[in-house]
């Protein structure tokens, strides 16, 4: 049989991209990325209100427009090679993030009336304009619904679902009213490319709906109506638009529409899989299995796991959710992670801005480092704890510093608290009985990043290998196109044979230095005093001696 290939579409917080993979060898022959050309860096923020962040759903209309035939051209260099070859489509989004649409499925913020609303465009999973909802959620469903807490970590999110609904019914009553439901952005994508966007025919993911939306088949889906008109009673008329069945990437969301078969230069009729959240996708594209443990890293970090279906599996407080089926079919997806990672370097650089420096010369510097010697200690909590704290309203914190505190020191220290956080999510795993054998990193930064990679491996003290791929998100949506085009069309039956034939890792690993590994594990302790004497409510533990303990193990290092 000819090669076959599949497409992969990977909406980012910041861009968009577009991967062209052989779904017999995993080969990337086309690629095209687009920056989203809305606000700042594609997000719609608001000076009045840092917690907000949206984005403009016309920029993700533009993005596949431009990215799939960019991708195409520069695949017609491979010999041989045609779009008539294209099998499958795949897709992942970011999440939560949210969009109000009228009764025919079109966003609110491609009407007149709401174009320039921000309340009407796609609510992005970092907007945490809602932390005073989620946690009215919180409180309710402890005392009404207790198991819809023990499936998504014990606190709901102002990242979430509901939590935005019920803000923008308070905060922009217009917008709410006027919207019939609210659909995820890989949702709306799936349905937009196979034209299904109408609410009656358009299918909703388990992966969205079951992290981020409290839904779950023991209980009938989403939040029964008692429950979210107990919250407000306007909450009922959004809970009878959505379904009471969600779907696996396994399935598909329909075919290419002829239209966007013209738009886009494909096969008309081609099978579009049901999206994903975007680090999801990445855990498939990592070739995620029982006992693997994989990090996406990027502008935040989110960590996944997954469990045979057979499997009992305790609930695990902290975490975004245990559901069926929401990375892998046949297997429960755990998810957890970091609001912010990439996002913490990118503001020490462009906001405090020292004089003359980049990344690049920062890494450079810190590079020189040995571990404990900058005398510093972070917290990494610039855009709240995700996990396994679920307090949006937390922030950074930086301990230690001297009137000789360089910037590649304060560099350094940023990068050891997101590891320092990295370590605390895996340790709740381990607690809770989870296997963690292997850790395979993917995104952005673990390909670019060296030291970063190398302080994770100190401080988690495990090897940590990397995706061979740097779209491997947008491979995992590959997969799922290649899964939902079958065997017999050149794709694959189940994602086990997708994965041994598309997913590959890096040959380099990163393996933990002993001497770095017994400084940090001292280091860890000490975060560990802080993370919880600010995090955990009514913990009490002796800070006192912190400040002391950084300047012993700072000046040990630099003796050393």
């Amino acid at each position: 049989m000819k090669e076959k290939y599949v497409i992969g579409l990977d909406y980012g917080t910041n861009s968009a991209r577009a991967v062209i993979v052989s779904a017999s060898s995993g080969a990337e022959i086309g690629t095209a990325v687009f920056e989203y050309p809305s606000g700042e860096n594609g997000i719609i923020l608001d000076e009045k209100n840092p917690d907000l962040a949206r984005q403009h759903p016309w920029d993700y209309l533009q993005a596949v427009a431009a990215i799939v035939p960019q991708a195409l051209e520069e695949a017609k260099k491979s010999p041989g090679f045609s779009a008539e070859d294209i099998i499958g489509i795949g897709v992942d989004a970011t999440g939560s993030t949210p969009l109000p649409v009228d009764k025919n499925g079109t966003p609110l913020a491609l009407l007149d009336d709401f174009k320039e609303n921000p309340a009407a465009m796609a609510w992005l999973w970092k907007d945490h304009t809602s932390h005073a909802e989620a946690v009215e959620i919180t409180a309710l469903a402890e005392k009404m619904r207790p198991q819809y807490l023990a499936k998504c970590g014990g606190a709901y999110s102002s990242e979430w679902f509901w939590s935005k609904i019920l803000y923008c019914k308070r905060s922009a009553p217009d917008v709410f009213y006027a919207a019939h439901t609210w659909v995820e952005h890989a949702d709306w994508m799936t349905a937009v490319l196979t034209g299904t966007a109408h609410p009656e025919s358009l299918k909703r993911s388990i992966c969205a709906a079951g992290h981020k939306a409290m839904f779950h088949e023991s209980w009938g889906g989403y939040p029964d109506a008692e429950f979210l008109t107990s919250l407000d009673a306007a909450l009922g008329r959004v809970r009878e638009t959505l379904p009471d069945k969600a779907w696996s990437i396994a399935e598909k969301a329909g075919e290419l529409t002829e239209e966007w078969a013209l738009k886009l230069g494909l096969p008309q009729g081609i099978p579009v899989a049901m999206g994903a959240i975007d680090a999801h996708m990445g855990a498939v594209g990592s070739g995620i299995q029982p006992g693997v443990l994989v990090k996406i890293l990027g502008t935040s970090c989110c960590d996944m796991l997954v469990a045979p279906l057979s499997q009992k599996l305790p609930d695990i407080p902290g975490l975004c959710g245990i559901v069926p089926e929401s990375i892998l079919p046949g297997c429960y997806g755990l998810e957890a992670g970091q609001s912010a990672v990439g996002d913490i370097f990118n503001w020490f650089v462009s906001n405090v801005k020292p004089a003359g420096e980049s990344h690049e010369s920062l890494t450079e510097k810190a590079l020189k480092l040995k571990a404990g010697e900058s005398g510093l200690l972070a917290l990494d909590w610039h855009n709240g704890n995700r996990t396994v704290l679920v307090d949006q309203r937390l922030t950074g914190a930086l301990l230690g510093m001297t009137l000789h505190t360089r910037p590649e020191e304060i560099y350094r220290a940023l990068i050891e608290a997101t590891a320092f956080g990295a370590r605390v999510i895996m340790e709740r795993f381990l607690e809770y009985g989870m296997a963690v054998d292997r850790i395979i990193n993917c995104g952005g930064i673990s390909g670019k990043n060296a030291l970063l990679m190398q302080i994770y491996a100190d401080i988690m003290g495990r090897p940590l290998e990397v995706s061979k791929s740097t779209q491997t998100c947008a491979v995992g949506a590959a997969m799922a196109g290649a899964v939902v085009a079958g065997a017999a069309a050149g794709g694959h039956d189940n994602f086990a044979a997708a994965a041994a034939a598309m997913s590959h890792t890096d040959d380099l690993v990163y393996t933990p230095d002993a001497e770095s590994s017994a400084t940090y594990d001292r280091l860890y302790g000490l975060y560990k005093k802080i993370h919880d004497s600010f995090g955990v409510e009514d913990h009490r533990d002796e800070l006192y001696t912190v400040m002391k303990e950084l300047l012993v193990i700072r000046d040990a290092a630099k003796k050393g």
